[in-house]
């Protein structure tokens, strides 16, 4: 939005200005949250490498985003009751060297800075599941009223606004406002990256391995990609994920799905032995993740510069099973001439309500709801013993049976999703398809 520019008052629609441009965008933050967390567990052994990741992460308040202004800073996430929500947010910016990564920026086209990425990331209570929901950014939602840059006031709330235009409004915080009227439940820490964060965060890991079935071409973001599998990591990791054109249906929708093979197949590297178990890598991540910080290239809320509650949320969530973390797209519809998507909010209250209710899930639709993505086969989680599951008649697993506090055994009842609900689970492989 440009300088002195008010935003649209309630019920009025800005201008079209994703018609030219909806391509050039989308991120993933996903393993930038953890990185200074899991090098801190990584180094603990050596003191002087461990208190320097420490101190500097001290460092990280001071352009740090204030989500609610009186609730204090979860001291550890055990003191969450119920799980813990964490926003993820990937911002488009022509600011410094993210101008040389878009076409858009280098023509003047970009107004303001916007939220083109927006993941939710749930980490149940005990026993601990993850569940990543992707809001698809040209959703038309409505805009709460969101606090003004100086805390002096607020913006005036919005009926119908694409979800994307919630970041230019009124940055990270009023982000987390609209995901959190959305979800019916409270965001405890939030973070956004812009483009360059991407790049060097995928540089740090030292690339994430995704599968084309067969040959793609991209010629919004100058990407090609035969068939096959590929590392990618750099700028090559920034243009996959920013990818529509020349898969799927072309949609946002199938970029979703694309970006969900990414994380999919980047959690099962974060939690292999090749980078958990290497102090130098990590190490690696957390003085990446600080510095993107310092160069404005990564934003965290306050509740998440605490390197207690870091270390607390890393330890929580890499032992996860891999049929426990599951990528799942928040439901839409297409308007009647197929111009804009609309929330499918009965589904989406199934899954919220389930996440509320620490129930694990059943995915029963598509991979993708932009035909992106199949799946080709399952992951094998070498480190992860196999749970007891009792199953039901036909096979099926109907409930998980979990130890309570006091060792009981107490049955949760598997629910499963609306079949509007599209999504894979990290014991899936998949692969992207070509545009047919």
């Amino acid at each position: 939005m440009p300088a002195g520019t008010r935003p649209s008052e309630e019920g009025r629609l800005p201008l079209a200005r994703h018609a030219v441009h909806r391509d050039r965008h989308p991120l993933v933050a996903f393993l930038a949250i953890f990185a200074v967390a899991l090098a801190v567990i990584g180094v603990s052994a050596t003191s002087i490498t461990a208190f320097s990741v420490w101190d500097a992460a001290n460092s990280l308040t001071a352009n740090a985003v204030v989500l609610g202004e009186d609730e204090p800073i979860p001291p550890s996430l055990g003191a969450i009751e119920g799980g813990a929500n964490l926003l993820l947010v990937g911002t488009d910016s022509c600011e410094g060297e993210n101008a040389a990564l878009s076409a858009a920026c280098q023509n003047g086209d970009v107004e303001g800075e916007r939220n083109d990425v927006t993941l939710l990331v749930h980490i149940s209570d005990e026993p601990r599941r993850i569940t990543v929901v992707s809001f698809p950014r040209d959703m038309v939602v409505p805009i709460p009223a969101c606090p003004t840059e100086d805390g002096a006031g607020n913006y005036p709330a919005m009926s119908a606004q694409k979800l994307n235009v919630s970041y230019t409004y009124g940055g990270l915080a009023c982000t987390a406002l609209t995901v959190e009227s959305l979800i019916h439940d409270k965001i405890d820490f939030a973070a956004a990256i812009r483009w360059a964060g991407v790049i060097n965060m995928s540089d740090a890991i030292g690339g994430v391995d995704v599968c084309i079935t067969g040959d793609v071409h991209d010629p919004h973001t100058g990407l090609t990609l035969a068939a096959g599998t590929h590392t990618l990591e750099g700028r090559q990791a920034l243009q996959f994920l920013r990818m529509r054109h020349g898969i799927g249906d072309g949609s946002d929708l199938g970029r979703i799905s694309n970006q969900q093979q990414f994380m999919s197949s980047m959690v099962r590297k974060l939690q292999s032995d090749a980078v958990l178990a290497d102090p130098g890598v990590l190490f690696t991540l957390a003085t990446t993740a600080i510095s993107q910080v310092q160069q404005k290239q990564l934003v965290l809320s306050q509740s998440l510069t605490n390197p207690t509650l870091m270390v607390q949320i890393a330890m929580a969530a890499k032992d996860v099973p891999y049929e426990d973390i599951v990528f799942v797209q928040y439901p839409t519809a297409y308007s009647w001439d197929g111009a804009q998507v609309f929330p499918v909010t009965e589904a989406a209250d199934v899954l919220f309500a389930a996440l509320q209710a620490n129930q694990p899930l059943t995915l029963t639709g598509e991979s993708s709801q932009g035909l992106a993505i199949e799946v080709t086969g399952e992951a094998v989680q070498q480190t992860q013993a196999p749970s007891e599951t009792p199953s039901d008649e036909s096979g099926s697993d109907a409930a998980t049976a979990t130890p309570d506090p006091t060792g009981t055994p107490v049955v949760q009842e598997r629910v499963d999703l609306p079949s509007d609900i599209a999504g894979q689970t990290a014991a899936q492989t998949t692969c992207t398809k070509p545009q047919q």
